[in-house]
């Protein structure tokens, strides 16, 4: 008979304890804070290649759990490698003279983006305060006034002939205004005053002038009407001349003097956008502000300012840049609006403000891949502005009231790394769900969930603790706090030989215990054990309340789970809950019941809709594993059904179907099971028992749950031994075990489970022999038989229930005469 492969573990196996001696410090004063991120090797190296490369795509996905220090290790990173990076122009908007909806953008050289908008400024306000004054200055009025001169002697050298030669005749040129146009006209002279056409015809009306002196006055002026016509011609001729050449010496000393003034600000900021802008200015004031009369233009400083976007002055690295809150505004930036008495102002290039993305141009933009993809839209920006090189302050898909309908900026080119933060399952829905997504993030830099535990993992806890302390200003921890964090450490890691690497949730801890142990000691305070091991108590009865609730409902008899005695097709599973940050378990009730027909094994959770993918297979592999074990050579004809007693939610996972198996064999055997023993273990079609998850939360449940009704010394719980490493069991339960009050028992396959369960050999077949007399699977092979002798005296017919049998078994039957 093959020897049983199971043992109760040793009080020294149920929990990891740290060696002090790994500790060589009193308090952590003496212990050097570590300022990197410890047991990242490979992330670290895989960020170097990343923040090193200039290849396109390399941007950066750093994938791993929150709280292993991602953000830190990047950040610090960054800063010390200080990455080289091309130098990158200032950027600044300033209005478009040629298209008013489309501010103009300008690059000047790094640093002095804001020389050039100091200089606009001094300009745009000497155009609005002072330009009047300069062009009546005497240089450039006294041309003006001598055009004008010249102008006058002109008109005076071919009026002064014509109306001397009128006055001779009695006649008189004057203007005479019909309405809003004014023209030249000549008029009859009496009285040596001009008459007016109105006050001719009043005369004439009464008699005052003949019909004599009216044809000699008609005659008189038609014959001078021709020749007043070409003098009339031949003024505005002269007129039109004289106020072009007018215009033409004003434009040129205006654009004299505005090239004096734009000349020093040309020879600082050379290069064709600054020169394309000054042009336009220079034109517009000409135009608009010196030959025209400037009413309902905006005021200089506003026209002709600069709005500074991105400015590199003072910076000696790359830029780096964590954004919090990833929302499309503070990506792209924004556009301001302003409000008046009468609703909005038409926003300009003033209002446009930068957002994150052109920020870090040049240098990095550090993201959490959570927050952006949470914000609308946000995600398809960023990949457009990498996989285009530009960025658009106004994307087609955006509109008011978050943008200004109407104004969209010029693109602005950008060149940026982007360092994103994210977990596993962000990494795959990006990698699974965004075609760009692999050719734009070439980096993985994979963080690790846990360290190895040894003694340079301990003394890297100690190191990172230091640091905290430090930082936060926390008290001294002594060596055995230290031990006490490094201890929680190995726990929350849940995997053997391990320390976690989430330092956020150690820090908490410390922070607690640091909280405790001043609010305990008002002088010199050292955080202790005691004080470590309080705050993970604290911490835990904060959030199990659901656990505590479970324990009152055993209590009082509204759940039922038997931890003593024995009883046929039951046995205690175990399951776990997540309550945010804490885990617990508890004990489920499995029951079997077998008996004749042909249904099979009917999972009942399955049938009712509450059981996982998961669960589902274990199940299905269970069936195999009882074919495995009971190697009929004939159908299996029995119904069969199993069922996880007042769960009213769903189930899932494969960790209960080692118990299961057990409890469909004592159902069909009709051999008890301990209540006392419970069992966690996976199982595959071979009987070997598997990991599972949540090993100590499982074995902590059903010790709380035997505590409370009473420990017995016979109680304890069925692990793999897969999961011995992983143990890290609380203090009180280690001590039960120490007063062989509770029991851990490993097991490699169901077999060795079985026999603790029932006190039965479970039999190993040998060869053909099949299982020794008198063992369990021997006795369940027996009465499969006679379930299936059963099923062949049925009174249905004979084919029918080999169909029936047929179709309960899943396989083809090939029967052989019972003897």
């Amino acid at each position: 008979m093959a020897k049983p492969r199971h043992r109760r573990l040793p009080v020294k196996a149920l929990r990891w304890r740290c060696d002090l001696t790994h500790l060589p410090f009193r308090t952590t004063d003496e212990v050097a804070p570590v300022s990197d991120v410890i047991g990242q090797a490979s992330a670290v190296e895989a960020l170097d290649f990343g923040l090193s490369s200039d290849a396109p795509g390399q941007n950066v996905f750093v994938r791993g759990l929150t709280g292993t220090g991602r953000m830190t290790l990047v950040k610090g990173l960054l800063e010390k490698l200080q990455p080289a990076c091309a130098a990158v122009q200032d950027l600044c908007y300033v209005h478009n003279f040629s298209a008013p909806h489309q501010p103009r953008l300008i690059s000047v050289p790094p640093g002095t983006a804001r020389d050039f908008r100091r200089r606009m400024q001094e300009f745009a306000e000497f155009v609005r305060d002072d330009l009047a004054d300069a062009l009546q200055s005497d240089t450039l009025k006294a041309p003006r006034e001598m055009l004008e001169s010249q102008v006058k002697t002109l008109l005076e050298a071919i009026t002064e002939p014509f109306e001397k030669d009128l006055r001779a005749a009695g006649l008189a040129l004057v203007t005479v205004s019909m309405g809003p146009v004014a023209r030249a006209a000549i008029l009859l002279v009496r009285d040596g005053k001009p008459v007016p056409p109105e006050e001719f015809e009043q005369l004439r009306s009464q008699g005052k002038i003949s019909d004599k002196e009216h044809k000699q006055f008609k005659k008189k002026r038609d014959g001078f009407q021709r020749r007043l016509e070409e003098v009339t011609t031949r003024m505005k001729e002269i007129r039109e001349d004289g106020a072009r050449i007018v215009r033409e010496g004003v434009e040129e000393g205006a654009r004299g003097l505005m090239g004096e003034l734009v000349a020093s600000i040309r020879g600082v900021f050379p290069g064709p956008d600054v020169e394309t802008f000054l042009g336009e200015v220079v034109d517009d004031i000409v135009e608009n502000r010196v030959l025209a009369a400037g009413e309902g233009l905006p005021d200089p400083p506003r026209a002709y300012g600069v709005n500074v976007l991105l400015c590199h002055a003072g910076e000696g690295s790359c830029p780096v840049v964590t954004e919090q809150t990833p929302t499309l505004a503070n990506l792209l930036g924004t556009i301001e609006r302003e409000w008046g008495t009468q609703g909005p102002i038409p926003s300009d290039y003033s209002m446009i403000r930068a957002g994150s993305l052109l920020k870090a141009a040049g240098g990095y933009l550090i993201l959490e891949a959570r927050d952006i993809l949470s914000e609308p839209g946000a995600w398809k920006v960023l990949v457009r502005t990498l996989r285009s090189g530009s960025l658009e302050m106004v994307p087609p898909e955006l509109t008011w009231p978050i943008w200004q309908p109407g104004l969209k900026p010029q693109p602005i080119p950008v060149k940026i790394r982007v360092i994103l933060v994210g977990s596993s399952e962000i990494y795959a829905l990006l990698d699974r769900r965004d075609p760009d997504f692999s050719d734009l993030f070439k980096v993985l830099a994979d963080f690790g969930s846990t360290i190895e535990r040894n003694e340079r993992g301990v003394k890297q806890y100690a190191g990172v603790l230091a640091r905290i302390i430090t930082d936060e200003k926390l008290p001294p921890f002594n060596k055995k706090a230290v031990a006490a964090l490094v201890e929680h450490g190995a726990r929350v890691a849940g995997h053997g030989r391990k320390l976690t690497a989430r330092f956020g949730r150690i820090a908490d801890l410390a922070r607690e215990a640091a909280w405790l142990a001043q609010r305990e000691n008002s002088g010199r305070v050292v955080v202790t054990g005691e004080h470590v091991s309080e705050a993970i108590r604290r911490t835990k009865h904060r959030a199990d309340l659901p656990s505590r609730r479970f324990q009152e409902y055993l209590a009082d008899g509204t759940i039922r789970v038997q931890t003593s005695g024995e009883v046929v097709g039951q046995i205690n599973g175990l399951a776990v809950i997540s309550t945010g940050p804490l885990v617990y378990g508890f004990p489920a009730r499995i029951t079997a019941t077998v008996g004749a027909g042909t249904a099979g094994i009917i999972d009942i959770e399955e049938q009712s809709s509450l059981s996982g993918s998961i669960h589902t297979k274990g199940f299905q592999i269970l069936g195999g594993l009882l074919r495995s074990l009971l190697r009929t050579d004939h159908p299996l004809a029995f119904s069969a059904s199993l069922a996880f007693e007042q769960s009213y939610g769903g189930i899932d996972g494969d960790s209960a179907s080692g118990a299961e198996i057990c409890c469909l064999l004592s159902a069909l055997t009709g051999i008890p099971l301990r209540q006392g023993v419970a069992m966690t273990g996976a199982i595959d079609q071979m009987g070997h028992v598997q990991a599972i998850g949540g090993v100590n939360e499982k074995v902590e449940g059903f010790f709380d749950t035997c505590l409370a009704a009473g420990l017995t010394g016979e109680q304890g719980v069925i692990i793999p031994t897969a999961n011995e490493a992983e143990l890290m069991l609380r203090t009180d339960v280690v001590e039960a075990c120490r007063k062989k009050k509770f029991s851990i028992w490993t097991v490699e396959c169901i077999h060795d489970a079985l026999e603790i369960l029932t006190g039965v050999p479970a039999g190993r077949r040998d060869g053909a022999d099949g299982y020794p007399e008198g063992t369990l699977l021997a006795t369940a092979q027996e009465q499969a038989r006679q379930f299936w002798l059963r099923s062949l005296q049925s009174p249905a017919p004979a084919e029918a229930v080999r169909k029936r049998i047929v179709a309960a078994d899943g396989s083809v039957a090939r029967f052989k005469t019972p003897s």
